[in-house]
């Protein structure tokens, strides 16, 4: 029998091809620390799946360059669905840009 969990992992992390970016290891701190006192816990574990995508599945998915760090922080502020199938990210307004893309950051920078 042929394992497809491998081939079904890949198909919902739809791995984007990029040069990853150093990133600042202040920024990625500072975004950990957002991370831990807002609601991303709740739909966000760091490595399984729950309401959305576990946060190194997205690390997995894109690289870390700034112009997927600056697009992913205006999705944390905005909200949206589709991009991991069916779940609805609820809008984040009160974030400012910069501290989106330090959160961002952090979850960029975890183990791919």
């Amino acid at each position: 029998m042929i394992d497809t969990s491998d081939l079904k992992d890949r198909e919902y992390i739809r791995a984007i091809e990029g040069v990853d970016e150093v990133l600042d290891p202040e920024l990625v701190k500072r975004g950990k620390v957002l991370i831990s006192y807002s609601d991303c816990a709740e739909c966000h574990k760091p490595d399984m799946r729950a309401k959305g995508p576990a946060f190194q599945d997205i690390a997995q998915r894109y690289p870390t360059s700034q112009v997927y760090i600056n697009l992913l922080a205006r999705k944390v502020i905005s909200g949206g669905t589709g991009s991991w199938g069916s779940p609805v990210m609820a809008a984040h307004p009160e974030l400012t840009m910069d501290d989106a893309i330090a959160m961002v950051s952090y979850v960029l920078s975890l183990e791919k």
